[in-house]
């Protein structure tokens, strides 16, 4: 895992929020364990809410892993990203997290990154592997890793 900026040394008191853009991140290509997603923002607090969205061709037992490691699934039957996308607002706008996680490497999560930092939410930009790292997503965030390095 790369760090970027400090926030993983953040309060363990925080309360964190993550969400997993499942389609993007859970790909053969970048071989991402959920454990290592988790704890990845476990470093920078509390976990609060653990989801994981994945879309109607998720596989049972990838349902099955991520419930057992803790993840709150949501099964879209449409775009995984504006769910997310929608679902992770909500939680910026009506508060009681401090730290917003996001685990992805779509731009697509650029705004919610931004309305949190607005709203004095501190964020984390995680990346799949360096190959999936959207600068996007790192610039828009307080701190950025990319997993497996």
């Amino acid at each position: 895992m790369q760090r970027l900026s400090g926030l993983l040394d953040g309060d363990g008191d925080a309360a964190v929020a993550l969400f997993v853009d499942g389609p993007n991140v859970l790909r053969e290509e970048f071989n991402v364990d959920l454990d290592d997603v988790r704890e990845t923002a476990e470093a920078a607090g509390r976990l609060a809410v653990t989801r994981l969205y994945v879309d109607e061709h998720a596989t049972p037992e990838l349902m099955q892993a991520a419930e057992a490691r803790g993840y709150d699934v949501r099964v879209t039957s449409g775009d995984v990203d504006v769910k997310l996308a929608v679902d992770a607002t909500e939680l910026v706008v009506e508060g009681g997290v401090d730290v917003l996680a996001v685990a992805s490497r779509d731009t697509d999560f650029k705004p919610v990154l931004e309305t949190a930092g607005r709203r004095g939410i501190r964020t984390l930009a995680i990346a799949p592997g360096e190959h999936g790292r959207s600068d996007a997503l790192r610039n828009a965030a307080d701190d950025a890793v990319v997993l497996g390095e």
